[in-house]
Parts: C-alpha cells; sequence; structure tokens
C-alpha cells in the first residue's frame, strides 16, 4: 500500500500547543504507517520531510506526477477543515488521487499527552 501524509502545522488540538499538536499528529500517523505497512511515497526530490503540511503543495505535486496512490493518512478530519471549506474544488480534485482518506483520531485514545512530549 502506497500512501501520502498530512500533518497540520497551524492547528491546535485537544488544548495543546501547536508544537504538541504536531507531535501528537505525527506519533499518531507514524504508528499507524508502521503497523499497517503503508509505503510513503515522496513526490518531489526537493521535499525535505516525508510529510507534507501544506495541501496546495500535495496537490500541485499530485498533478505534476498523475499518480494514483492508495491512502492520504490524516490525524483527523479537523487538520484539513479549513482547506476543505475554503477550497471545495480543489479538495475534490485532491482526495481524487487516493483510493481511500484514512483519518485515526480516537485510535489511539490510550495515548497521554505526557507520552507525546
Amino acid at each position: 500500500m502506497k500512501g501520502i501524509y498530512l500533518i497540520n502545522d497551524q492547528i491546535k488540538l485537544n488544548n495543546l500547543t501547536k508544537e504538541e499538536s504536531f507531535t501528537l499528529q505525527e506519533q499518531v500517523i507514524l504508528d499507524h504507517i508502521q503497523e499497517h505497512g503503508i509505503k510513503v511515497v515522496k513526490l518531489n526530490s526537493n521535499q525535505i520531510y516525508q510529510h507534507y503540511t501544506i495541501p496546495h503543495a500535495m496537490l500541485y505535486d499530485l498533478k505534476k506526477n498523475q499518480i494514483q496512490l492508495d491512502c492520504l493518512v490524516l490525524y483527523s478530519p479537523e487538520v484539513m477543515e479549513d482547506f476543505i471549506y475554503t477550497y471545495p474544488a480543489r479538495w475534490l480534485i485532491l482526495k481524487s488521487y487516493f483510493k481511500k482518506i484514512v483519518t485515526l483520531e480516537g485510535k489511539n485514545d490510550q495515548l497521554s499527552i505526557k507520552s507525546v512530549i
């Protein structure tokens, strides 16, 4: 299974700071990726990190590569809420490049904030 994951570095989740929210998203997503054997695809050779933080950049790279992937992994629907609301047509195009959108919120309820920091 091949996929991409997005981490929203501008959002505050569960009364956490932006940095703590980023770490929470990253830990939960990477655990899921490892557990399910998802191969993370890097579409842009100039991309520094494995993940995307900007949906527009991800869409640009997907269009440029004309690739169909198995999944887009997100921590929760909330991390894409602003993009979906502001750019509904772009969201429809973006999600058409994936067989499924995987959201993970609530799948790791036993995760405590202390184990994230």
